[in-house]
This record gives C-alpha cells, sequence and structure tokens, in this order.
C-alpha cells in the first residue's frame, strides 16, 4: 500500500468516526407528536406536530437538553385558527425549556409512575396533555400580522374564538426516532413537521416579528429569551 493510501485511508476512517460521534451526540433522545383538538360549530378541528428532543451529549456536559420542531397551528375554519406555542407561561414569566419535557410528565401522569428520559422512547399509546403541561396557546386574528396575536384560555377559548368553539383537548405521543438523520418519511421514520412559516409567514420577516406576537397576546417577553423560539426551532 502507498503512502498516499495510508493516509487516504486514515482521513476517511478519522471522517467516518467524527461523522459517526456528530450522530451520537445529535440523534433525538425521543420523538412526540403534539395533538390539539378545538370543538369548533362545524365539528372538531384537529392539528399535530412532530417534535424532537436531544439531551446533552456534549463531552463538557455543560449544555442543555434542546428541541426541533415548530408551533402547532390548528386551522378552524371561518378565518380563525389556533396556536399551541413552544413554550409555557409562569407567572410573569414565559419559559421556552418546558416543552422539553410535555411527553416525558404527561406518560408520567398517565401510568401513575416516573418515567425516566432513557425509557421515554419505548412508551406507546397515546396520552393528555393537561394542566401545567399545556403550552401556551394563541389566536391570529389575521396570521400574516403578528399584532393580531390574543392569548387563549383552554377553560374559556370563546372569548377570543367565538361561540361555539372550545379547547376539546391536548396529547402526546412518542413516535419512534427512525433512521435519524435520514429520517425523510415512510420507513426512515416520521420527520419533525416544518411549515409553519407558511401560515405565519412574518416569521422570516426582518426585525422582531415573533417578539411583537408575543408582546400583543400580553405575553412577557425578557432579554433572556428568544422570542422566535417560541414559534419554531431548528
Amino acid at each position: 500500500m502507498s503512502f498516499i493510501s495510508k493516509w487516504a485511508g486514515l482521513i476517511g476512517l478519522l471522517a467516518v468516526l467524527v461523522i459517526g460521534d456528530q450522530i451520537r451526540i445529535n440523534r433525538p433522545g425521543h420523538k412526540y407528536r403534539l395533538t390539539v383538538e378545538v370543538t369548533t360549530p362545524d365539528g372538531t378541528k384537529t392539528g399535530s406536530g412532530v417534535l424532537t428532543v436531544v439531551p446533552d451529549r456534549g463531552y463538557s456536559r455543560g449544555g442543555r437538553t434542546t428541541m426541533r420542531g415548530e408551533a402547532v397551528f390548528v386551522d378552524l375554519g371561518q378565518g380563525k385558527n389556533l396556536v399551541a406555542l413552544l413554550a409555557h407561561q409562569q407567572g410573569a414569566k414565559l419559559v421556552l425549556d418546558d416543552i422539553n419535557y410535555v411527553a416525558l410528565r404527561a406518560y408520567g401522569a398517565a401510568r401513575g409512575n416516573r418515567v425516566s428520559f432513557n425509557e421515554l422512547n419505548r412508551q406507546t399509546g397515546i396520552v393528555p396533555v393537561q394542566g401545567d403541561l399545556v403550552p401556551v396557546l394563541v389566536s391570529f386574528g389575521d396570521p400574516k400580522d403578528p399584532r393580531s396575536a390574543r392569548l387563549v384560555a383552554t377553560d374559556h377559548s370563546e372569548a377570543v374564538l367565538g361561540d361555539g368553539y372550545a379547547i376539546r383537548g391536548l396529547s402526546a405521543e412518542v413516535v419512534p426516532n427512525g433512521l435519524w438523520p435520514i429520517d425523510f418519511g415512510g420507513a426512515l421514520g416520521e420527520p419533525v413537521t416544518r411549515g409553519i412559516e407558511a401560515k405565519l409567514p412574518w416569521l422570516t420577516a426582518p426585525g422582531e416579528p415573533a417578539e411583537t406576537a408575543l408582546n400583543a397576546a400580553g405575553l412577557p417577553v425578557g432579554s433572556a429569551i428568544e422570542a422566535r423560539e417560541a414559534f419554531a426551532r431548528k
């Protein structure tokens, strides 16, 4: 074997090791489908999205659990909508990290015992998302205008959506990780849901439109959070 061939082999092996390690670090700990059901005068309307949760596997252990995915947009017809954000409200504080643990806590509550993070991707069935696990819900009078955002209370949704509209419930369902990172659908596994920017086109506009939307809904936005992450995370 020539000197060049030996080096090519070593470089190839190193590339495989680096790629493999990046897959190990970035592969999902689990994926879950968040579903929102709303009762309307025209029947039940449903929207859902697949979210992926990635634990910190870095060597420094100085990172944090992260998520990829988007807010769940429900088209209610009659020009109405409901959006489940990737955020929770705790008093006067908007929290972005709790969405990472919605499925974990929902399965624990449904099973009546603690479910560990590493066991979650082996859970089956659909479980309700209730109480403090329900993310912030908003509605846009005009999806093209972030200033039209209004906060929707789970128990008084008709105040914003109108008579005959009510939050029927939210649920979580763990779905297989698939062959990440080539989980493009079908036998390869369900990919993370994308497409919120087509429904809320201002997300791609310059400036701080996500912060404008959160402010319009009366939600607290501090300097410690990135407002856009309430709608989408790459």
